[in-house]
């Protein structure tokens, strides 16, 4: 796994796609899949699929494919999906709750743990059975409930103040739904999560 820290990217970010199709197939019973037919389905290269997979590994038997089973398991170790990971919401709107609801259905060991806001109306009320704390709770809660990850749901004008105390907390990695770029420490990953500039993507390719 020495190898991961030289991977690109756009790699990592194909290999949620390759775990969403292959436990597709496991959930059909299929036992092995080529990097044709992955290929084919996801509309990738499958020549792209091998070198993004042999990138960490020698998963794949030349004449017989991929071990279903196995590459899932291989890849959710590479994802860190095979350990708990606690993550941490800020941001207790209607996306905060649309978000928080959807935790009941996460099959993987992603779970948000905690629900920050600042809105003194809104704390002790709970969400998905979650209880809305303060911010002034929020670097106790990361320690104690060894959150690694956090979700920023809040305005724009107060994104950059949350991601500040999240980093100050110890998160490693933000996933940001607030329209907004964020000023961060280099050792801190950030993650957009943009609506509008997807939608707008979209709409090029309108006739």
């Amino acid at each position: 796994m020495a190898k991961a820290e030289k991977i690109s990217e756009a790699v990592v970010r194909r290999l949620p796609i390759y775990l969403r199709y292959l436990t597709h197939l496991q959930q059909l019973n299929v036992t092995t899949v080529s990097s044709q037919q992955m290929g084919k389905t996801l509309d990738i290269n499958p020549a792209q699929i091998r070198k993004d997979l042999a990138a960490f590994g020698d998963f794949g038997k030349k004449g017989i494919g991929y071990d279903v089973n196995y590459l899932i398991e291989k890849i959710r170790q590479i994802l860190k999906l095979d350990q708990v990971i606690h993550v941490a919401l800020v941001g207790a709107g209607h996306l905060g709750h649309a978000i928080s609801n959807y935790n009941a259905y996460l099959k993987d060991n992603m779970r948000i743990v905690a629900i920050f806001d600042a809105d003194k109306r809104k704390i002790g009320k709970k969400i998905a059975g979650i209880p809305i704390q303060p911010l002034s709770e929020l670097k106790s809660t990361v320690a104690e409930k060894q959150i690694r990850l956090a979700i920023i749901t809040v305005p724009a004008h107060a994104a950059q103040e949350v991601a500040d105390q999240l980093i100050h907390a110890g998160i490693e990695g933000i996933l940001n739904f607030a329209p907004v770029t964020l000023r961060t420490d280099k050792n801190v990953r950030i993650d957009y999560a943009d609506v509008t500039s997807s939608l707008q993507s979209l709409a090029y390719y309108l006739n």
